[in-house]
C-alpha cells in the first residue's frame, strides 16, 4: 500500500521533476545542508506536536474525495467538530474572563490598546481582528459620540514581515525572534496595552519574540496556541520561556490534529479566531453596553450553530458545487478571480495561504511579468487598488522598509542579505486588488471565471458593481450561504463562516486534484525551518526512508529546483521531486 501511494504521488508530479529523478545525485553540499539542519535545528524539528501529525478521523481524506466530493467535504468537516468541546470549556474558564477584563481595562484607560501579534495564518488573523474592531466604528459611526468614535484606534496588530505578508508569504521571517521584538518596538507596545500573541502551534519564534518585548515593557500579556502546553515546555526552550513567564497568561486551545496534517490554517487558526473575536466582542459590549442586546454571551452555542449550518444539506451542497467548479477550471489550466467587498480580507487569507500549503503559484503583482498567475485572486469592484488596501484594513497598511542591513542584523541567510525582500507599501500597492481591468486573469486561459462572494449585509452598490466587473470574465459563479448566519456587533459569525467554508473549499479542491496523500499535504514548500522539517517528515512517511536519507534527498531536490528556469511554468515541490527520485531508485 505504501509503494502504491508513493507511486501515485509521483505520477502527479511535474514532468520536470520526474525526469530529474532519473539522474538524481545527492551532492556534497546537499548532504552538508541536511546534516546541519539535523544537528543544529532541533528546535524546529516538530514531529512530536499533534498539529504536525496525521489526524486519524480524517485519514481517509484522499480516498473519500476519490469516492465523491460530498464524502470528501464530510471528512474535512469532521475535523471542525473537534473544536466546540474545547471552546465551550475555554469560554467558561477564568482565563477567557481575564482576557476580556484586560481588553476592557485597556480600552477604557487613558491610552491602552488591544494588540494582536501573529505570523502567517495567525498574522493575517491579527490583521483581521484589528480590522473587525475598526470596521464596527466605521459602520456604526452615526450611532456614536465623538469620544466613542475615537475608540476605533484602540486596536492594532503585528504581522510578522509587515502587512505585505497579508498577500504574499514572507515565511522565513518567522524563524527570528528579534524580528518580532523590533516590530513590537516599532508599534511602541507598553503599559496599558493588552497584548495577545497568537501562534498556531505555540512555537513561532517571531511571535514569541514580540511577546517577550511586550512582557518587558509593561503590557498585559496573553499567549494563545493550539498544542498541549506540556509538550511545548518539554521540547522547545523558547516555548518553555514564554509559558513559564509569570507575566504571561497562557490560553491553550488544543483540540486535536488538523484535518490535513500540519495545515494549521485549519482548526488551529479557526479556534483561535473563535476565541479572540468573541473576547473582542465581549469587551466591546462592556465598553458600549447598549450594543450587547445585538448578541449573546453563549458564544459556544452560536459556534455550534454555525458548524451545523455548514454541515446542513444546503451548506454542503454549496461547498460541493464550488469545489467541483474550481477543480474543473484549474484542470483546464484556467484561473479563478473572486469578487468581494465584505469579508475580502478573509478571502485574501485563504488565497495567500494556498500557495505555501499546496505549492501553487503565489499571488502576483502587476510588475511580475512572465510568471505563472496564481490560481485564485481577489478583487474589489467598489474601489481602486490603493483605496482598497486602506478600506479593507480600515487603516493605512503597515509595511516594512526592509534592508540588507536589517537582514544581516537578524542573522538571515546570505540570499536575504543579497536580495532583501521587497515588502514596502510601494510594493504592496502593485497587487491590483481594486476594480481595475484584469486581462492577465482572463486572456490566454482555456477557462477564466469570476466568482462573486455574496454575504449577508452587502449593499446594492456592491451587487451592481460586482456584476459589472464580472461581466469581463467568460464565466461567472456566485458563492453564497444558503443557511442563516447569526449577526453580532463585530459580525464575527459572518467572518467565521467565510473562513470555515473556504478552508474546506480550497483544501477540498486540492484534495480532489490529487495534492493530498491520505490526509497529508503532498505538495509542500521549504520557505522556513518548520516547513523544511515537515517536508523531510513527509518524505519519511511516504517514501519509507529514514530521516537522514529524507533530509539529504529533499535538500538535493531543492538544489535542483533552484538551478532551473521556471518562467511560465509552475515550480514543483521538493517533496514531489524527492519522492520521484526515491521511487526511481527503488525500481532500480
Amino acid at each position: 500500500m505504501c509503494n502504491m501511494k508513493t507511486k501515485n504521488i509521483c505520477l502527479c508530479a511535474d514532468a520536470e521533476a520526474t525526469s530529474f529523478s532519473g539522474a538524481f545525485r545527492c551532492s556534497d553540499s546537499a548532504k552538508a545542508k541536511a546534516r546541519s539542519f539535523i544537528d543544529n535545528e532541533k528546535q524546529f524539528q516538530l514531529g512530536f506536536l499533534p498539529t504536525e501529525q496525521s489526524n486519524p478521523i480524517t485519514a481517509t481524506l484522499e480516498d473519500d474525495f476519490k469516492r465523491s466530493t460530498l464524502a470528501g467535504v464530510q471528512c474535512l468537516q469532521r475535523g471542525d467538530r473537534q473544536m466546540p468541546i474545547t471552546m465551550r470549556h475555554i469560554f467558561a474558564g477564568r482565563r477567557f474572563a481575564a482576557l476580556v477584563d484586560s481588553m476592557v481595562a485597556s480600552v477604557t484607560g487613558p491610552k491602552g490598546r488591544i494588540i494582536f501579534s501573529g505570523c502567517g495564518a495567525t498574522g493575517r488573523l491579527s490583521i483581521l481582528l484589528e480590522s473587525m474592531w475598526r470596521d464596527f466604528f466605521h459602520r456604526r459611526v452615526a450611532e456614536l459620540s465623538d469620544k466613542e468614535r475615537a475608540l476605533a484606534d484602540r486596536s492594532a496588530s503585528i504581522m510578522t514581515g509587515g502587512d505585505f505578508a497579508l498577500i504574499r508569504s514572507v515565511e522565513f521571517f518567522e524563524d527570528f525572534a528579534e524580528g518580532g521584538r523590533r516590530q513590537a518596538s516599532a508599534l511602541d507596545v507598553g503599559e496599558g496595552d493588552t497584548f495577545v500573541a497568537i501562534t498556531e502551534g505555540g512555537e513561532t519564534s517571531s511571535v514569541l519574540g514580540s511577546l517577550m518585548y511586550a512582557t518587558e515593557h509593561g503590557a498585559k500579556c496573553f499567549l494563545v496556541f493550539n498544542n498541549p502546553a506540556y509538550l511545548l515546555r518539554r521540547h522547545l526552550d523558547r516555548c518553555r520561556e514564554a509559558i513559564d513567564n509569570p507575566k504571561v497568561t497562557v490560553i491553550d486551545l488544543y483540540c486535536g490534529s488538523m484535518s490535513v496534517a500540519g495545515s494549521t490554517r485549519m482548526q488551529a487558526t479557526s479556534s483561535e479566531q473563535v476565541l479572540c473575536s468573541c473576547a473582542l466582542e465581549a469587551a466591546l459590549c462592556r465598553v458600549l453596553p447598549r450594543f450587547a442586546k445585538e448578541t449573546t454571551e453563549d458564544y459556544a452555542q452560536l459556534f455550534e450553530n454555525l458548524l451545523a449550518g455548514l454541515e446542513s444539506p444546503e451548506g454542503r451542497a454549496g461547498l460541493v458545487k464550488a469545489i467541483e467548479f474550481e477543480k474543473g477550471v484549474y484542470e483546464a489550466g484556467g484561473r479563478i478571480t473572486y469578487i468581494a467587498d465584505k469579508c475580502m480580507l478573509d478571502l485574501f487569507t485563504d488565497n495567500t495561504e494556498r500557495a505555501p500549503t499546496f505549492m501553487i503559484p503565489p499571488i502576483r503583482s502587476s510588475q511580475e511579468k512572465g510568471l505563472a498567475q496564481s490560481w485564485a485572486f481577489v478583487k474589489n469592484p467598489l474601489h481602486s487598488t490603493e483605496e482598497c488596501w486602506s478600506e479593507m484594513m480600515r487603516r493605512h497598511p503597515r509595511c516594512l522598509d526592509f534592508t540588507a542591513d536589517d537582514a544581516r542584523s537578524l542573522g538571515m541567510p546570505q540570499t536575504f542579505i543579497d536580495n532583501p525582500p521587497a515588502i514596502k507599501y510601494s510594493n504592496l500597492v502593485t497587487y491590483m486588488i481594486g476594480n481595475e481591468p484584469a486581462p492577465e486573469r482572463i486572456e490566454g486561459f482555456a477557462r477564466a471565471a469570476a466568482v462573486v462572494l455574496r454575504v449577508p449585509g452587502e449593499t446594492h452598490d456592491f451587487v451592481g458593481a460586482a456584476n459589472r466587473l464580472a461581466a469581463s470574465w467568460p464565466e461567472k459563479l456566485e458563492f453564497r450561504f444558503e443557511f442563516p448566519i447569526a449577526d453580532s456587533p463585530l459580525e464575527i459569525w459572518k467572518h467565521l463562516a467565510v473562513k470555515l467554508a473556504f478552508n474546506c473549499l480550497s483544501t477540498g479542491t486540492m484534495a480532489a486534484m490529487g495534492r493530498v496523500a491520505g490526509n497529508w499535504m503532498s505538495y509542500v514548500s521549504m520557505s522556513n525551518k518548520k516547513l523544511i522539517d515537515r517536508s523531510i517528515r513527509l518524505v519519511v512517511e511516504l517514501g519509507r526512508v529514514d530521516y537522514v536519507t529524507a533530509a539529504e534527498t529533499v535538500f538535493a531536490a531543492q538544489e535542483w529546483i533552484n538551478s532551473q528556469d521556471w518562467t511560465q511554468k509552475e515550480e514543483p515541490s521538493p517533496v514531489q521531486v524527492a519522492l520521484a527520485a526515491i521511487q526511481r531508485n527503488n525500481e532500480k
